[in-house]
């Protein structure tokens, strides 16, 4: 009996010393214990989840000899290395730094590398926009898709007009194969107060652009090549170079377009700028294919916005030129310089009536180009929405026959030129 008390009693304190020594212990790391650094901790972040990387991973980067730097994951996955890091630059927070690794390949490369981050203005909201960007960064928001992409055209009064070419225009989205879809994405730019009143009442997002210092009427049609057309198509770059900056990509359309398919389907992942083209040699790489910068597709990074502010230092070497001739003889230089990967549209598919696909059943957009006169323009135009409507109406084994009417108007007006 004594023996049971004994083991008894030496359990207890067994026990009793193991549980001082864990309260001990606890009291110990608890004291001694210091929060991480702001930036080092391993838990899972909102950038994380949005593709980058902490402070930590950049350290641990370093430490290893590679380049650190903040990047976003490409929503496509063909598009590697130091292609994807710059296309991936529009997202990198303001505070975020790039670490590069010091190359002699192109004086570029050294402006490249002082581009703004492409988040910081929309971070800091529409009231610390510039005046002329007043209420941009939101607009843009509003109709960009989940991949922050957004499809701009640009009309004044004249084209804004009930039954003109803004009338058209969505009246194509709404009628062609697949695209009543997108056109919620459509950012109408009003270049002067009535378009945007009639925009306002016929679509969902429309953004006045206004002009800081220049009088000019924007609502009267405008002649090609006019000193005020010039101004008016010189405005538009700096308002896409501006909707780059914000992280946003675009596709730009002329509003004499219009749109009977989707033409996404054929912007590859590897060009920055995708445009479509006049006069095209069958290789979408041809640099030596015409531009027609009426309809063109940009991804916003380093090298796109290095690229419209060349393009729009272009104006004063080429006095008198719309943006169009000016883009044409500097494209090889932006290439060159700024490693610019530009591919062209074939005109089977997005066409106009410079150059257009016979084959109803390929073609995707039709731009009223090589035409004269705002009247012209629509009259033909509304003679594709008709060849479309009677095109949709066959049976599927009868549209091989299908065919385009002859532009005539703007034929009949080239010619008196």
């Amino acid at each position: 009996m004594g023996k049971v008390v004994v083991a008894e009693a030496t359990a207890r304190q067994v026990a009793s010393f193991v549980l001082g020594a864990a309260a001990a212990l606890t009291v110990v790391m608890i004291v001694q214990y210091r929060a991480p650094a702001a930036g080092l901790s391993r838990a899972r972040t909102p950038a994380h989840f949005s593709g980058l990387r902490s402070s930590s991973d950049d350290q641990h980067h370093r430490r290893n000899g590679t380049a650190a730097r903040a990047v976003l994951h490409h929503p496509s996955p063909s598009i590697a290395g130091s292609a994807a890091r710059d296309d991936d630059h529009r997202r990198r927070p303001a505070n975020a730094t790039t670490i590069t690794k010091p190359s002699s390949t192109s004086t570029a490369a050294a402006a490249l590398s002082h581009l703004p981050s492409t988040h910081r203005h929309e971070e800091k909201g529409d009231k610390e926009e510039p005046a002329e960007f007043r209420g941009l960064a939101s607009a843009v928001a509003r109709a960009a898709t989940d991949d922050r992409t957004v499809i701009i055209t640009c009309v004044n009064q004249a084209w804004a007009a009930p039954g003109s070419l803004l009338d058209l225009f969505l009246e194509s989205f709404r009628i062609g194969d697949g695209t009543a879809r997108l056109l919620p994405h459509v950012l109408v730019v009003a270049m002067d107060p009535g378009a945007h009143a009639r925009c306002l009442a016929v679509h969902q997002h429309c953004y006045h652009y206004t002009i800081p210092g220049i009088n000019i009427d924007f609502a009267a049609h405008k002649y090609f090549l006019s000193k005020d057309y010039l101004e008016l198509v010189w405005s538009k770059l700096k308002l896409q170079r501006r909707i780059l900056e914000l992280g946003y990509g675009f596709l730009f359309t002329d509003v004499d377009i219009v749109w009977l398919r989707d033409p996404f389907k054929h912007v590859t992942a590897y060009a920055d700028m995708t445009v479509s083209s006049d006069v095209y040699f069958g290789d979408p790489d041809n640099l030596g294919n015409f531009p027609n910068t009426g309809f063109f597709h940009v991804k916003p990074n380093a090298r796109t916005i290095a690229m419209t502010k060349l393009w729009h230092g272009g104006r004063g070497k080429y006095p008198g030129a719309n943006e169009q001739p000016v883009f044409n003889m500097m494209k090889k230089q932006m290439v060159a310089e700024l490693g610019l990967r530009v591919q062209y549209l074939n005109p089977a598919y997005v066409g106009g009536f410079c150059s257009y696909g016979k084959d109803l059943g390929k073609i995707v957009t039709m731009h009223a180009n090589c035409c004269v006169g705002i009247g012209n323009k629509i009259r033909d135009l509304k003679g594709v929405l008709n060849d479309w409507r009677n095109y949709t109406r066959m049976p599927p084994w009868e549209r091989h026959r299908a065919k385009w009417t002859v532009p005539g108007a703007c034929i009949r007006a080239e010619k008196q030129v």
